[in-house]
This record gives C-alpha cells, structure tokens and sequence, in this order.
C-alpha cells in the first residue's frame, strides 16, 4: 500500500514537471516570434562583419572603404590650425619632429615663413614651412601634373577616306578637322589609296595639315599601317609651340620681305 501510494506521488510529480515545462518553452517561444514580427527586418547590428540571426546585415564584402582624405587647396593655412600637436618639417625638408602648434606658430613668425599642411589623415598632421616662392612653385607643379592628367584623357575623333577624293569633300573633311582641332581633340586620319589612283597619301598629309598649321601639329607623323592604307594623327599645338611657331613664321616673313627688297634692288640697278 504504501508502495503503491509513493508511485502515484511519483507520477503526479512527473506529470505537472511536464506541464510547467511545457508552459514555460510556450511562453518562450511565442514571446520569441513576437520579437520576429515586430522588430525590423533592416535592424542595425553593432558590428556589421559579424553574422546574425535576427536580422540581415549589410551585403557581404571583403573590400573595406578606405577613409576619404580631405580635398584641400595646396597653400598657406594662416593660423587656423585646429590640431594641438603637429609633426613640422622646415623649408629644406628637413624633419623638426612633433610639437606644440603654439611653437610651430612662434616658427613661422620668427623665419617669416608660411605653414602648410601636407598630410591631415596621419597621427600627428604632417605641415611644412614654406617661402611664398616655394608654395608658388608646388602649385604651378600641381596644375601641370593636372593638366598631363587631363591630356592622357584626350578626345580622338576619326575620319577616313579615298585618296581619290573630291577637292569640295577634301575641303569639307579639312574644315572638320579645323574644328575639331580647335577643340583640342586629336584627330586621326586614314586614307586608302584607290585603285589607279597616283596621289601620293604623304603629300595629302601635308596637304590637309597645311590648312591647320597655325594651331595643329602631327602627333604620330604619317606612315604606312598596311597595304594601300596610310594614317596620322594631329594635335593642337601647345602654348609653348604655338609662340615658337608664330615666331619662325615672324622670322621666315621678314626674310622673304627681305629677299623682296633686294630683288627689287637689283632689277633698279640692271634698269
């Protein structure tokens, strides 16, 4: 009897375990799938690298975005200088080490010179002091350095036709090139030598940059490519070679004024 009394308490002890476990995994769970419908399907994890379950995280990639260095106009920064300690280099070049910018100010005023700053994403900021000379200098090397940038970016039109061409369509294809030529684009042309045709492509070459030569040049002179097929390439002319061209031109003008007169000279005197 009593055996049969403690199985019986046994039982009913097993059964409401059951029932208490049952209940609290319910509770658990639901209140668990009420936090997935309400909480946001864009919710922002604390550390986007690591995976996560209740939510998605920015797209996987491996490729972090370096930080973005400031653009800055290279020149004197005055003495707005918002950081406290700066890394110094004087006007040879030369490192000074870190220190106070109170100091680094005290420097520039006592050698009259101007602070730069070279490098802001570095720990301390690296500045410079500079003669107006010196700035000057680096920025003329700068535009130059833009202006090659800008020139590997150049534009090329392309024209091609027969040397068997029409003088009016010659004519209209060369006012093309004035144009584009007047533009700064490059402009290669090919011509292809038609069949009984004696025109010598060279000579056309020379020909059609004739008519552009006060602001045009040959980039790549005229050669063959292949069989019957010829091509060159124009430019515009430089400031540099465009004062130097204008200035042979001055001189060859002078000298056949020149030759005119003596000429002229010597008719009178055999007269």
């Amino acid at each position: 009897m009593t055996a049969f009394c403690v199985m019986k308490l046994v039982c009913q002890a097993t059964r409401n375990e059951q029932r208490y476990t049952k209940r609290f995994y319910g509770t658990l769970l639901t209140q668990t799938q009420q936090k997935r419908v309400f909480s946001p399907f864009w919710m922002v994890v604390s550390d986007p690298t690591k995976a996560t379950v209740l939510g998605l995280k920015q797209p996987f990639c491996t490729a972090k975005k370096p930080p973005k260095e400031p653009k800055t106009a290279f020149g004197s920064v005055g003495r707005r200088i918002p950081y406290r300690i700066l890394h110094v280099i004087n006007q040879d070049g030369e490192s000074l080490g870190n220190m106070h910018r109170a100091e680094a100010l005290k420097l520039m005023d006592q050698h009259n010179l101007k602070l730069v700053l070279l490098r802001e994403n570095v720990e301390p900021p690296v500045y410079r002091l500079m003669t107006g000379q010196q700035i000057h200098q680096e920025q003329l090397k700068l535009a130059e350095k833009k202006k090659s940038s800008a020139k590997s970016e150049m534009v090329r039109k392309e024209l091609s036709f027969s040397s068997a061409i029409a003088k009016n369509d010659l004519d209209t294809k060369t006012k093309q090139i004035a144009q584009w030529i007047e533009k700064k684009y490059q402009v290669k042309i090919t011509i292809r030598q038609a069949k009984d045709s004696n025109t010598d492509m060279f000579m056309l070459f020379d020909q059609i940059l004739e008519t552009v030569s006060e602001k045009a040049t040959y980039l790549s002179k005229p050669k063959i490519t292949r069989e019957g097929v010829s091509t060159c390439i124009l430019r515009h002319m430089s400031d540099k070679e465009l004062k130097a061209y204008q200035k042979m031109e001055k001189q060859n003008n002078s000298t056949e004024k020149k030759n005119e007169n003596e000429d002229l000279k010597s008719r009178e005197l055999n007269q």
